[in-house]
């Protein structure tokens, strides 16, 4: 079941509220606060004429009223997006059904949804392995966010069981390192490369809780606003995108200044 953004409804009727509004008051003066004496009110198709005529003599108004508006979007959304993070610490931080590597105790916790099949993920993979070696103090939450297709799905069902046997961080850093297509039978034949009894794997994938933690993954993504892979949360902050092992390492050490 592949992850599907859902656009914010009424952001265009929000833009054409500010672009009403900065061309009303361009054009006809400040609101002012109410008087005694009464303010004449032009009459409505004056008003447009007047509005029209402004943006047309200074088209400039609308690329200033869209530069506000997309700066207050982003501004709320960085806001929103910390709140859920506050109150989402459980789950991103603790859900057992979630691989965890390097310092299981560390003092920074890295958090990062992945697909198998995606491209930036496999180059950011290295990177990831690098960073809990270089920085002892660091613990990795692996998210699986299957969001490729249904082999993406099947691919992380399979990492997760492996975990029955003891073995998901080796099949995990394989299937990052293949460069075949992940079909289910390269996951299998990855699986049985890094020693998995396949027949075991093959069972216990098809437990129902490793579909119902990629699904808690899926709700935690679109409300962190992460719609596609590699996205990393360190601290209170969501980072899209494949960062190299200096931006991951400068993000860890933000976090430990933030503490």
């Amino acid at each position: 079941m592949p992850f599907l953004n859902e656009t914010i409804k009424g952001d265009t009727m929000k833009l054409r509220a500010v672009l009403v509004f900065s061309a009303t008051v361009l054009a006809v003066g400040p609101i002012l606060p109410a008087r005694a004496e009464p303010s004449p009110v032009p009459a409505q198709p004056a008003l447009d004429q007047a509005i029209e005529q402004y943006i047309r003599s200074h088209p400039e108004v609308i690329v200033q009223s869209l530069q506000s508006y997309e700066v207050k979007r982003q501004e709320d959304e960085a806001v929103r997006v910390r709140q859920a993070i506050a109150t989402h610490q459980e789950e991103l931080l603790r859900d057992p059904a979630s691989p965890v590597s390097g310092n299981l105790n560390g003092d920074v916790t890295v958090i990062e949804f992945f697909d198998y099949r995606c491209g930036y993920c496999k180059r950011v993979a290295s990177a990831v392995t690098q960073l809990q070696q270089d920085e002892p103090g660091v613990r990795v939450v692996y998210k699986d966010f299957p969001i490729l297709g249904e082999a993406s799905v099947f691919g992380a069902r399979a990492a997760l069981a492996a975990r029955e046997q003891g073995k998901h961080q080796a099949f995990h850093e394989a299937m990052l390192a293949s460069e075949n297509e992940l079909t289910q039978e390269e996951v299998l034949a990855i699986a049985q490369r890094v020693g998995l009894d396949v027949k075991k794997l093959e069972s216990d994938l098809q437990a129902p809780e490793w579909q119902a933690a990629i699904d808690r993954n899926y709700a935690l993504a679109k409300l962190l606003g992460i719609s596609g892979t590699p996205g990393f949360v360190v601290g209170s902050e969501v980072y899209p995108g494949a960062l190299e092992l200096p931006g991951l390492k400068a993000l860890v050490k933000q976090a430990r200044t933030k503490r």
